[in-house]
């Protein structure tokens, strides 16, 4: 019996078999790579979240609503319409915080009063007029 054909029929398998182990260690290769990158980048969120939590003591607090914007004028204006009852218009906002009646200051103050009524802290009445939420 001639056992050649087999033989080279069995070189054949081994060496298919043989390349896809290769090619299989190939990808373990490529995914722990990436899975060490993976870790990685999640250790590193890790220590973001450890030092923000940590820092977040230090950090002030605001006295006014957390949305309010941080330019001091805000707070102010709160304080305005919390001592009074009606709506305001930008130029009495202005008197109140003792700016000179310039146009651009008026201006200003329009800006800063639109973007608490987008804030939803404020509320416009009609065409300038201004009034706290209720």
């Amino acid at each position: 019996m001639n056992i050649q054909p087999l033989l080279e029929a069995l070189d054949v398998r081994q060496d298919a078999a043989q390349a896809l182990t290769d090619d299989l260690r190939t990808q373990i290769g490529e995914l722990q790579a990436r899975l060490r990158e993976a870790e990685t980048h999640l250790e590193h969120l890790a220590i973001t979240r450890k030092t923000i939590i940590a820092l977040a003591d230090r950090i002030p607090t605001r006295a006014a609503s957390p949305d309010l914007p941080e330019h001091p004028d805000y707070s102010r204006i709160l304080a305005v319409f919390h001592e009074t009852t009606g709506p305001l218009r930008a130029r009495d906002i202005c008197q109140a915080l003792d700016h000179e009646p310039l146009p651009k200051n008026n201006e200003g103050a329009r800006t800063k009063l639109k973007r608490l009524v987008k804030l939803n802290i404020l509320t416009k009445d009609d065409a300038g007029s201004f009034a706290r939420k209720r």
